[in-house]
């Protein structure tokens, strides 16, 4: 059966967001008040699985084993259908 996954990569608290602070920065000079901004990347991924829990499981490993670096990534997955 194949089912969605949302996976959502994120840096961890205390860790440097270059790329949030220029976006930040450049809103802030459009006239936009921000009190906060951090960036993630987000992969929508269709895969072959037997159940939903299987394919959560499947998304969680690629995470673990090459898209999120667990010393300053944290990562959510969300199965879509």
């Amino acid at each position: 059966m194949e089912f969605k996954v949302r996976i959502t990569i994120s840096l961890k608290e205390g860790m440097l967001d270059p790329e949030a602070r220029a976006i930040r920065h450049a809103l802030q000079n459009l006239g936009f008040q921000l009190s906060e901004l951090k960036s993630a990347r987000v992969f929508i991924v269709s895969l072959e699985a037997a159940s939903a829990s299987e394919a959560e499981r499947q998304a969680v490993q690629m995470c673990e084993r090459l898209l999120a670096n667990p010393v300053i990534h944290r990562f959510t997955v969300e199965v879509l259908g």
